[in-house]
């Protein structure tokens, strides 16, 4: 039997490239995104042709109705769930300084990047908990796709920023407890990706990678994060949970 990962937000960016590589490691792929799915046949076909059963469910993940839904038909469909993939996310629709931003705003991008990524790892953590004495070698895994939004101050975007330092908490608290239940949990802190969400400000993003924000001097790229989490579904991070990795060409480093 094949095992499962859920990524959530696969329809596109990263989360497409994080989908496409555990396809291409054999896993089936189950997919929760807001867009129509033939608003986004190519991207989804581009995972299909590997191979893997793709499962596809329009859904919003700050509504509770849809979680359960979304969770309850991978399970109806696969009977399994080997690897929960946090990703999806939003930042703000307008930027506004922290002076000004609204309650409204606040509540949007809230309400799915922090929310709804805690509530849809509850649920499918305990439909991992039901499964794991009944499939035999069953080591389930989920990763968090948080932000170097997560330690580093955005004044335009303070909403998005204290999302995701949330969801590093988010990690703290599901490793600490589903380590009981051998199920690990990790995080990776992506910098500055290449994805429709930044192509709107490249040329901004250009000039700072240009003046060496980042040691290593080139846009990130959905398979960088990609490949990190290959590597923590792959069984050789067994001994390690809440770890956190940053995949940011070394902007983490504070360089004088």
């Amino acid at each position: 039997m094949k095992k499962v990962a859920i990524v959530t937000g696969a329809a596109r960016g990263i989360g497409n490239g994080i989908a496409y590589q555990l396809a291409e490691e054999g896993y089936n792929i189950a997919i929760l995104d807001v867009f129509a799915q033939e608003d986004v046949a190519e991207n989804v076909g581009r995972i299909q042709k590997t191979g893997a059963e793709v499962l596809y469910f329009k859904g919003d993940l700050s509504k509770s109705e849809d979680r359960i839904e979304f969770v309850k038909t991978v399970i109806g469909h696969f009977n399994r769930i080997d690897v929960l993939v946090n990703n999806a996310g939003v930042g703000p629709k307008v930027r506004m300084d922290i002076l000004e931003t609204t309650e409204e705003s606040f509540d949007f991008v809230m309400n799915i990047n922090l929310k709804g990524t805690f509530f849809l790892t509850q649920a499918v953590a305990n439909e991992m908990i039901k499964v794991r004495d009944s499939l035999e070698n069953y080591r389930p895994k989920i990763i968090n796709i948080s932000s170097m939004s997560a330690y580093t101050s955005s004044t335009s975007r303070g909403e998005y920023c204290i999302s995701k330092a949330g969801v590093s908490m988010v990690t703290k608290l599901y490793a600490d407890k589903l380590a009981a239940h051998e199920i690990n949990v990790y995080e990776i802190r992506p910098g500055i990706i290449y994805t429709p969400m930044t192509e709107v400000v490249r040329a901004k993003y250009d000039k700072l990678i240009a003046e060496g924000i980042c040691p290593i001097k080139r846009w990130g790229y959905p398979e960088d994060i990609a490949n990190v989490v290959s590597a923590f579904v792959s069984d050789k991070f067994a001994y390690s949970t809440g770890e956190v990795i940053n995949v940011d060409g070394g902007f983490h480093i504070q360089r004088l």
